[in-house]
């Protein structure tokens, strides 16, 4: 299956967001796309791309019909649960080197221990030059987090999981001094960088204006005898930016203007210049609408108005060994096709978008039109929790969306499980939406 082989390429080339960004404007360029910012006018047909600080992207392909009655939107987050390095990170105790982290989304700190893992991300030197960093991904270098021996874990073992390790002790190991005497203070420190140096030119105070993550070494992979899983980290969103990326890639000319949205922070709550919850969905309609004949206000918001739009994120796929979490008959499940959730939110629907109904039936006749295998579900039990998403953002427009994505067992740990046939349901599904006519 191709796209299975490019779906575990996009995961393992793309472990932070700008690396994501990177490979979908080498495959958007491939097939058409051009930075918008070298474009001074769109017609029917072109095909273009906005990108933000180099960590969100949006791509539109014109329709034939004018933009303001609407566009069909693909909408996904390209971050993941990670550990970022913090900006004074390296210090030596007792004769071990660390990089001091702050845990980024919601993690179980405990999953991220004695893990091989590793550093990606960026140097932005006051001369302007940005350094990209990547190591840990070849087969004999690994960084890690320590944990204490059994032997000696009496007390730890009796703490509460969320106590076991706390957030300033998920400090990656990356050195050793071994000397003694009083002439060896920091010399691991001093040693690793030297080697930093060596290797990119990095000063200490660089990691001042770094942006580097600490993430699960090593490829996806296929799960089970029979292959029919994948396991790898990021699953949660980044397969659902593929998909959704794939079918508007993959799109003919249509006559509702086709979009994709991809973007930062979901994590930690759609926030900052990069996340959902900003103007840049705006300022990116806008720039197509400079480009379709001039831009003015009204003609933003009736464009954002009459869109649709598929928040493509994951849902919790349910689990037989923990099937108190659950309402069963209204769980999603591994291998059973796209996940359409209704509404998202916590315990009373906090937090949550909720879609109309005449828009749910408008997406049953597309999928059973298209024949694409799909399944509604929740999160989990009504009191058990619960998550919100970026569909909220997009409902603030006034335009009909609802979430739908894949099934993921294992959400938000280094390593997470997605079914294959169900990664060919999304593609097929977003395929299918993106030729929807109102």
């Amino acid at each position: 299956m191709d796209e299975i082989k490019r779906y575990r390429a996009f995961l393992d080339n793309g472990k932070t967001e700008r690396e994501c960004v990177k490979e979908i404007i080498r495959s958007a360029e491939d097939k058409g796309y051009r930075n918008i910012e070298t474009v001074s006018s769109l017609k029917p047909g072109d095909k273009v791309y906005y990108v933000q600080y180099s960590k969100s992207i949006a791509l539109f392909s014109i329709g034939t019909e004018p933009i303001e009655k609407g566009m069909n939107i693909l909408g996904a987050h390209i971050d993941s649960p990670r550990l970022d390095v913090k900006t004074n990170p390296l210090y030596e105790s007792d004769g071990i080197v660390y990089l001091d982290t702050h845990y980024y989304g919601g993690i179980k700190k405990y999953q991220w221990v004695t893990l091989p893992l590793a550093i990606h991300g960026i140097i932005a030197k006051k001369d302007g030059t940005i350094t990209e960093i990547t190591a840990g991904e070849d087969d004999e270098l690994a960084f890690c987090i320590s944990d204490i021996l059994p032997h000696l874990a009496q007390d730890q073992m009796k703490k509460t999981a969320s106590e076991f390790i706390s957030g300033e002790d998920l400090d990656l190991v990356v050195g050793l001094n071994e000397e003694t005497g009083e002439d060896s203070k920091d010399k691991g420190k001093k040693n690793i960088l030297s080697i930093l140096s060596e290797m990119a030119g990095i000063e200490e105070k660089d990691f001042l204006s770094a942006e580097l993550e600490i993430v699960p070494a090593g490829k996806a992979k296929m799960l089970g005898f029979d292959k029919s899983m994948i396991l790898a980290y990021g699953q949660d969103d980044r397969v659902c930016a593929f998909t959704s990326l794939e079918a508007l890639l993959e799109a003919k000319e249509t006559e509702r203007t086709a979009c994709c949205l991809l973007v930062d922070k979901e994590e930690i709550g759609s926030v900052g210049a990069t996340g959902m919850d900003s103007t840049f969905l705006e300022n990116a309609v806008s720039e197509v609408l400079d480009r379709l004949g001039g831009y003015d206000g009204l003609r933003l918001r009736r464009t954002l108005r009459s869109s649709i739009m598929l928040s493509s994120d994951v849902n919790a796929a349910y689990d037989p060994l923990n099937t108190s979490l659950y309402d069963k008959k209204n769980a999603s499940k591994l291998g059973g096709g796209v996940v359409f959730n209704k509404y998202t939110g916590s315990r009373g629907k906090s937090g949550a978008s909720d879609a109309n109904a005449e828009f749910i039936a408008v997406l049953r006749s597309a999928m059973d039109g298209s024949s694409v295998k799909y399944q509604m579900a929740e999160l989990g039990k009504v009191d058990t929790g619960g998550g919100g998403t970026i569909a909220k953002f997009a409902a603030y427009y006034g335009m009909q969306v609802i979430d739908c994505g894949v099934a993921v067992l294992s959400m938000h740990a280094p390593w997470e499980i997605t079914a294959v046939s169900d990664v060919l349901s999304a593609l097929a599904c977003y395929r299918a939406f993106l030729n929807i006519q109102l």
